[in-house]
């Protein structure tokens, strides 16, 4: 059976597309004016859409002009409305799609979505619009049975509507809907669930105007004030897409298998909550200055992190009824051939060491500013602090999840010494009960450690893990975490190293040639070039830091998004998209940037990283609050 509309059937490259969303679920929708990925009504349901993982079969929702167009797209200013201007002989038309979270936000008691809304209005002469939607539920497992309804098309749980009648192919199993605007007319169609489609909704020109004011309402929360306030507010918005609302949890990415490597297998689910991901968005959302949404998390954690007792997982579904097994799609051939095309993810059996330290400095930084109190949670520290003074010794599968067996690796080792440090003061500074110098004690221990057998004199740094003689990006953050000061020989000759043997054009690595477990090559991580700046910066070298952040604020997309990973000579986003990670990274600098002055003449070792961990200085809580948020003038 024929799947394939003939038009625009190729890969189209990864930053081409835009995010929207509701905190229920994401969409990513091509500067075409096609939605290529949707799952719905979660963001670990099943794809509705997933043309974008496969044109033959994924299935899609376009809306474009019938004649031959150019077309282009923006955000409309500190939301995430996406508003596509296409351009044609005949005329210009632009098609502003997002999701209907003032809806949500007003019936939050129930458990559905909200719409998608997809308006398209003539600005200049006639256009003849067309629209087409090939679902294709259940990863493409299922086909649709159409029941068409007048304006309306039922196909699963979902109802779609438009400004006309539907076509109904139920060969092909498409549904188009065709119309013609003339300049200054508009036409609405629209994307729910049936139980969202029986409620009484906003018209969606006035849903429109509800998003926008909720979008901007909440960026201008942002207490930034630096140089790159747009910057850090595009990401901030980004972030908050991927938070799931009614738990509070955080996805890293909303997509799966978007590939590391074109045609190869570094092809993941993120559609889950990290412990590590999570804490570092909550950590950069609350270093922008929305400090009211962190309860939702921290919420989250606790009932979560009390399912596994004192030990904790590195990554958890969304709601506790998902899993996380990992299985193969063998009817998707994947984004540019790229297979498997996974969904579920077999890391979560791994044990990472590193995320109590993650987790602890999330929990430590929203305490020192003031905006939350650890006590109820204060039991469930505790055993994880405990936990850590009893297993640091041991090896763990690292930062980077290497399927190539466990190692002693630095920077967990680091991160154990950094959830003790953070445990430590929060309880002598809230005269909290634990074994405070038990843990003292350990962490002293762990430092020593990592700094004899952490150290490698033929590197000239700090390397990967005791067992090898590999650089690893992620030690870079030594310095961040205050393990060892910025401006210290071995930080120093560690920033050398890296920029040698792990810097191309400008962009880091993670490592080069360590075990790993999975073949291909991958590129450069956006996350690790923000540390390098982190740690350029802390180590008085701002004139690079800022070059470097420069030049990689120049490979966002054009609409200001990263991938994961970027590829140095022709700055091709891969990884999956938009990528938590990756924002938190961008965020991060461009607030240290603005805390050092951005000519590095005020407190050049003392960025805002350093104030975030609570190791930037003494005095009442009212003045480390004061001193926390200094860096957002």
């Amino acid at each position: 059976m024929p799947d394939r509309i003939p038009e625009d059937d190729e890969y189209l490259p990864i930053e081409d597309y835009g995010v929207i969303g509701n905190g229920h679920t994401a969409a990513l929708v091509s500067s075409r004016g096609s939605i290529d990925w949707l799952c719905f009504h979660r963001f670990d349901s099943p794809s509705l859409f997933a043309r974008i993982l496969d044109p033959d079969r994924g299935g899609y929702w376009s809306i474009q002009p019938e004649e031959p167009f150019e077309s282009s797209h923006r955000y409309r200013k500190a939301t995430n409305i996406l508003e596509t201007t296409f351009r044609c002989t005949a005329g210009t038309v632009v098609l502003r799609d997002f999701m209907d979270i003032a809806s949500v936000a007003r019936l939050r008691r129930l458990p559905a979505p909200g719409r998608i809304v997809r308006l398209a209005e003539c600005t200049d002469g006639k256009i003849g619009i067309v629209c087409r939607c090939l679902p294709r539920p259940n990863y493409a497992r299922t086909l649709p049975e159409f029941a068409p309804r007048g304006n309306r098309v039922a196909f699963g749980t979902c109802t779609i509507a438009g400004p006309a009648a539907w076509e109904v192919d139920n060969l092909t199993r498409a549904l188009t809907c065709r119309i013609t605007l003339r300049a200054g007319e508009k036409a609405a169609f629209t994307l729910a669930t049936e139980d969202d489609a029986a409620l009484p909704q906003l018209a969606p020109e006035d849903a429109l105007k509800a998003t926008t004011d909720y979008w901007q309402k909440w960026s201008d929360r942002c207490t930034y004030q630096g140089p790159h306030r747009d910057i850090v507010i595009r990401s901030a918005l980004t972030l908050q897409l991927m938070t799931y609302s009614p738990s509070g949890a955080i996805v890293a990415a909303p997509t799966t298998s978007l590939p590391e490597t074109f045609g190869g297998e570094r092809n993941w689910d993120y559609r889950f909550t990290w412990i590590r991901d999570a804490s570092f968005t909550l950590y950069a959302l609350l270093l922008a200055g929305y400090l009211d949404d962190e309860q939702p998390f921290f919420d989250w954690l606790v009932r979560t992190v009390t399912l596994k007792g004192t030990g904790i997982s590195i990554l958890y579904p969304i709601v506790p009824e998902s899993g996380t097994t990992e299985e193969i799609l063998d009817n998707f051939r994947g984004y540019r051939n790229s297979r498997p095309v996974r969904v579920g993810n077999g890391a979560a059996v791994q044990e990472q060491l590193d995320v109590y330290g993650e987790v602890m400095g999330a929990i430590h930084f929203a305490w020192r500013i003031g905006k939350y109190d650890p006590t109820p949670i204060w039991e469930t520290v505790r055993e994880m602090l405990d936990w850590v003074t009893v297993h640091w010794h041991g090896r763990d599968s690292g930062l980077w999840e290497v399927r190539g067996g466990v190692r002693h690796f630095v920077y967990s080792k680091a991160m154990l010494w950094f959830a003790l440090t953070c445990g430590i003061e929060i309880a002598e500074g809230m005269q909290l009960p634990g074994d405070v110098d038990g843990w003292r004690r350990e962490r002293d221990l762990i430092r020593e450690e990592v700094l004899e057998r952490g150290w490698s004199d033929a590197l000239g740094a700090f390397k990967q893990s005791y067992e090898d003689e590999h650089l690893d990006a992620a030690n870079l953050r030594l310095s961040t975490i205050n393990f060892i000061k910025g401006n210290d020989p071995r930080m120093l000759s560690t920033i050398d190293a890296t920029l040698e043997h792990l810097v191309v054009d400008g962009l880091c690595y993670r490592y080069v040639g360590a075990p790993e477990g999975v073949t291909g090559k991958e590129a450069s991580f956006v996350a690790c070039t923000t540390w390098l700046i982190n740690a350029l910066i802390r180590a008085g070298r701002e004139r690079e830091a800022h070059r470097m952040f420069r030049d990689l604020l120049a490979r966002a997309s054009s609409l200001g998004l990263y991938a994961e990973e970027l590829e140095p000579l022709t700055g091709t986003h891969r990884g999956n998209f938009p990528q938590a990670f990756s924002h938190i990274g961008i965020m991060n600098a461009a607030v240290s940037f603005a805390h050092i002055g951005y000519a590095g003449t005020v407190r050049p070792h003392h960025t805002a990283a350093a104030e975030a961990a609570g190791h930037g200085g003494g005095g009442t809580r009212a003045e480390q609050r004061k001193t926390a948020l200094s860096q957002n003038p």
